[in-house]
């Protein structure tokens, strides 16, 4: 435990119009600041494209479908499964086939 406090930083980011106190691994503490630098770019980008009557909770839910759907993309560009799906049968066909050649090649 005292390791783990060692490792923490309290630290402070501001999101968009909001300051908010976070602990955060010492090895993390970049990607949290850019991930907040990247939801308060987003929520302006959104500020700047839609009308003045957009509400801000509006806006917000916005930015957030924004991100949310660049994770889902990157989620998808990096899914495996169906590579290791591939291998799965690959490697049961190849196993079969050296099953069947040792049973032809088998001395009596």
């Amino acid at each position: 435990m005292p390791e783990e406090r060692i490792d923490k930083l309290h630290i402070r980011l501001r999101v968009y119009d909001t300051e908010i106190p976070v602990r955060v691994f010492r090895e993390e503490e970049q990607l949290y600041r850019d991930a907040a630098k990247l939801i308060t770019d987003t929520i302006n980008a959104y500020h700047n494209r839609v009308s003045a009557e957009t509400s801000e909770k509006t806006v917000m839910y916005m930015a957030l479908i924004d991100i949310a759907l660049r994770y889902q993309r990157e989620i998808r560009r990096n899914d495996t499964e169906p590579f290791e799906d591939i291998l799965r049968q690959i490697t049961s066909e190849v196993e079969q086939a050296l099953g069947e050649s040792k049973s032809v090649i088998a001395p009596e």
